[in-house]
């Protein structure tokens, strides 16, 4: 292992540099040693994922120590609300994601919503949060955007895009408007492969780059790169590494074609597959950097010090050869820099807890209900089945937080049965099996069927088809994606699979409010 900073040269700039770029995580509720010791030494940015937070206290507890080694240091986190959750891992968010509120299209709304969740991180003393996405569902069959993008329509989600930047900076937190230039029209999770987005030019900028040119608008202080490949800009590097795309295209004046954007340029997380299989971590972070990036995501997997220094020593060693100009990583740093010490005023302002409440007025609005012509549904009053068909969930969402509506009817209606199953108990082979399962389960109970983006899942809307078929009674919650036409005596479509989108479905299943909280 390197020495990171070598005897003699405590303030020498270009390790301060080198370590001012990198956005690292780490592993435990407490700052580690070594992440102390390099914020010291010039380390501007931390992130945070659900193994960092139990719970508000001790996430606050743990931002406090951490700005104790450097009043200035980015605290990032991955808050999109909706699925995508790092404070509520454990439970659930209290906010609808993005295409709930999409679905509601009230860019009113859409900014409270961002707002009090701001309110919710700078309580805690995150004030960097990487988010909203900005994508354009263009493809409905892609795997890591979905329920985490606005919708399909680049103008609907431009003005959420601008209204939830606005609503998250109000209070201090900056926003990342990601994944640049657009990762909706994909078939592939960059976090296991290499994405392609063979588009020609003026469809991408019709369609992808509105969100993001609303999101520079509305101020936002930084952009994520997406680990994809679009030809028509670069036929040869994936955006993030292309400087056709970063300087070319987000930095360029409008004049020139560009978008004009002067914030922070911030990757995907480096070690995703799109690039640490392709190029590997020290090399995609150097052809980022040369490319534009002024800040690296890593540690998301790699959350070690070992890490950091490899990269660090890479950056050193691109500088002293003459490959990474010493200019493009100071101005890389100083960009880190200033967002951190905007971040640090902005925190010296009047703070309010959030407001819970529009967390569920917002999921609500969100729900799409649709019963079958002319069969009356009652509440559900006692002890249901519940039969939830879960697929593997991408990276970023985890399969740490839970989902559905089994949970909550239990609570209310004791002797509520639940069950659960995946592709493996679907399988053709098996479909059968599954369905007299469910029945023989159900049998004179109420039928609830939750599903998730079933128009991605052969298996799922197989097994829901036949099941309903069986039983027309059925009341089905699909917490995706809603792509099928509504089956069953009851439809229920949440637009995202948060704790308070399940809240709002039980309220309809049941006929009884709930309580925010």
């Amino acid at each position: 292992m390197s020495i990171l900073i070598p005897s003699g040269t405590v303030n020498d700039q270009l390790h301060r540099d080198a370590l001012a770029v990198l956005q690292p995580g780490f592993v435990g509720t407490t700052p580690p040693d070594w992440i102390r010791r390099h914020l010291a030494a010039g380390l501007g940015s931390v992130a945070l994922f659900g193994r960092n937070v139990t719970d508000t206290a001790q996430l606050a507890e743990l931002t406090a120590a951490l700005r104790a080694e450097n009043p200035d240091i980015l605290v990032a986190i991955d808050e999109e609300g909706g699925d995508v959750t790092r404070l509520e891992t454990g439970s659930g968010s209290s906010w609808p994601g993005n295409l709930a509120l999409g679905a509601v299209d009230d860019p009113a709304l859409t900014r409270d919503v961002a707002r009090e969740l701001g309110r919710a991180l700078a309580a805690c003393g995150v004030n960097y949060n990487w988010a909203p996405s900005a994508d354009v569902n263009s493809n409905p069959g892609n795997p890591v955007i979905g329920v985490r993008s606005f919708g399909a329509d680049p103008e609907l989600c431009a003005r959420h895009t601008a209204a939830w930047v606005e609503g998250l900076q109000s209070v201090g937190v900056a926003a990342c408007a990601k994944h640049f230039p657009g990762h909706g029209d994909t078939a592939v999770d960059s976090h296991h492969g290499l994405p392609v987005v063979d588009v020609d030019v003026d469809l991408l900028r019709s369609r992808d780059l509105v969100p993001f040119k609303a999101a520079i608008a509305a101020g936002a202080k930084a952009v994520m790169t997406a680990h994809i490949m679009v030809p028509v800009l670069d036929p040869s590097l994936p955006a993030t590494l292309s400087k056709a795309v970063l300087s070319g295209l987000l930095r360029a004046r409008p004049e020139d074609g560009g978008l004009g954007y002067d914030g922070l340029i911030v990757t995907d997380a480096i070690e995703m597959g799109a690039i640490a299989d392709t190029y590997g971590t020290s090399e995609g972070t150097l052809l980022a950097l040369e490319a534009g990036a002024d800040a690296i995501c890593v540690g998301g997997e790699h959350a070690d010090e070992e890490t950091v220094l490899q990269l660090h020593d890479a950056i050193v060693a691109a500088v002293r050869s003459g490959r990474l100009s010493e200019e493009r990583l100071a101005d890389a740093a100083d960009r880190v820099r200033r967002l951190g010490s905007w971040a640090r005023i902005e925190a010296q302002g009047e703070r309010r807890e959030p407001d819970l409440s529009i967390g569920l007025q917002a999921a609500r609005r969100a729900l799409r209900v649709v019963r079958a012509p002319g069969r009356p549904v009652a509440p559900v009053t006692d002890r249901p089945y519940v039969a939830s068909f879960s697929p593997q969930a991408n990276v970023a969402v985890g399969d740490e937080t839970p989902w559905g509506v089994a949970g909550m009817l239990a609570a209310r209606l004791p002797g509520t049965r639940a069950e659960n199953f995946g592709p493996a108990d679907a399988a053709p082979e098996q479909l059968d099996a599954l369905v007299a399962r469910v029945l023989a389960g159900a049998q004179d109970r109420r039928l609830v069927l939750m599903v998730r983006d079933t128009h991605r899942h052969d298996w799922m809307s197989a097994a829901l088809h036949r099941l309903v078929t069986a039983r027309p009674d059925a009341l089905v919650v699909e917490m995706g994606v809603p792509q099928a036409a509504p089956v069953g005596a009851l439809h229920i479509a949440t637009h995202g699979a948060a704790r308070v989108c399940g809240l709002a479905a039980v309220e309809v299943l049941t006929g009884q409010p709930q309580i925010a909280s």
